[in-house]
C-alpha cells in the first residue's frame, strides 16, 4: 500500500501526481493500493465539494480520504509534511516513507521490492518511468520544477507566515488598509497596492484595480487565489517587468488575462526564455480577490 498525504492547492503535491497515478495503474494488477488522505493547508481546503471537484479535475481515480481536523491519519502518523508517502507491506507495516518531492526512482523499486515480498514477482521486473508518466509530468503545474533555477521559496500572504513584505508601513492585521506598492524591490521582496485586508492566512482585496507585486527567480511563478466570497468571478492582468508576459504565460493566463473563478493554484507564470530576475504584477480588475500563497518551479 502506497499512501499519500495531500492538499490540492499544493505545488508539490500536485508535481507529485502523475507518479502517484501512474503507479496506481501500473501495479494495480500486482497488487498495489493506492489511497491518498487529503489534509488541508488553507481554509477553504476544508471544503469536501472543493475537494472532490479538485480530485476529478485532476483525474484521480485511486480513493482519497479527507482528514479535515488532523484527526485520524496525520496525527497518528506523527505528520508534518505536504505531501508525504508512506510505503506499507503486506503486514501493514510501514517500512519506507519519503517527505516531499523527488525520489521516484527510489520510490518505484521500494513499491516492486514490497510487491515482490508479497508474492508478485513480476513486479520486480517492470520498467520503471513509463511513458505516461512523463508525459503526464510535463503538463501544467504538474511539470517537474527546474530546481536549479529556483532561488524564489514558497510566501505567504497571511500575516501569520508572511516574510519580506515591503510596501510602506508593514502589514496591518484584519482590517482594511490602503497599500502602496514598494518603491523597489530586491529578490523574494513583495508587496500590495490598494484597499486590502490582511488576516491571519490571506488576504482580501477590499476595492478594484488593485495590485500584488514580486521580485522573483524561478522558471514558473503560481499564485493560491480565490474569488469573492459571494463566488462572483474576479478578472486579472498579470505582467512581467511591466510587459504582458507573451510566450512566458503560465496555463491559466491568455493575452496577459485570466479569471480567478474558484478557490486553487493558479499558474500565471512560465518563463519561455533564460530564467532571470522580473518584477511580477498582477492586477484585479474587481473587488473581493483572496490571495493565499506563491509557489514557485
Amino acid at each position: 500500500m502506497l499512501v499519500d498525504i495531500w492538499t490540492y492547492s499544493c505545488i508539490n503535491c500536485l508535481r507529485t501526481l502523475p507518479y502517484l497515478k501512474a503507479w496506481a495503474q501500473k501495479y494495480r494488477d500486482q497488487g498495489l493500493v493506492v489511497i491518498g488522505v487529503h489534509a488541508p493547508e488553507f481554509a477553504f481546503e476544508r471544503n469536501v465539494d472543493n475537494v472532490k471537484k479538485a480530485i476529478h479535475d485532476l483525474n484521480i481515480d485511486y480513493p482519497v480520504a479527507v482528514d479535515n481536523n488532523y484527526a485520524i491519519i496525520w496525527r497518528a502518523l506523527n505528520n508534518q509534511y505536504w505531501p508525504t508517502h508512506y510505503f506499507v507491506d503486506a503486514n501493514g507495516q510501514i517500512r519506507y516513507h519519503h517527505f516531499g518531492e523527488g525520489d521516484s526512482d527510489h520510490s518505484e523499486r521500494v513499491i516492486q521490492q514490497l510487491l515482490a515480498e508479497a508474492g508478485h514477482a513480476d513486479a520486480s521486473k517492470m520498467a520503471a518511468h513509463p511513458a505516461d508518466t512523463r508525459a503526464m509530468s510535463s503538463q501544467g503545474a504538474m511539470m517537474q520544477a527546474d530546481n536549479a533555477d529556483v532561488r524564489s521559496p514558497e510566501t505567504y500572504i497571511g500575516y501569520e507566515r508572511a516574510e519580506q513584505f515591503m510596501s510602506p508601513g508593514g502589514e496591518s492585521q484584519n482590517r482594511v488598509r490602503n497599500y502602496a506598492a514598494p518603491k523597489s524591490l530586491d529578490v523574494n521582496d513583495w508587496g500590495l497596492a490598494g484597499p486590502w485586508n490582511i488576516g491571519a492566512e490571506h488576504a482580501t482585496l477590499a476595492g478594484a484595480s488593485r495590485q500584488i507585486v514580486y521580485r522573483f527567480h524561478a522558471r514558473d511563478l503560481h499564485l493560491v487565489l480565490g474569488p469573492s466570497k459571494d463566488g462572483k468571478p474576479v478578472r486579472f492582468h498579470v505582467s512581467i517587468n511591466g510587459a504582458a508576459p507573451g510566450a512566458s504565460h503560465g496555463t491559466d493566463v491568455q493575452d496577459g488575462s485570466g479569471t480567478v473563478t474558484e478557490q486553487r493554484l493558479y499558474q500565471l507564470v512560465r518563463q519561455a526564455g533564460p530564467v532571470k530576475d522580473r518584477t511580477f504584477s498582477i492586477e484585479f480588475l474587481d473587488s473581493g480577490v483572496e490571495a493565499y500563497a506563491f509557489t514557485f518551479g
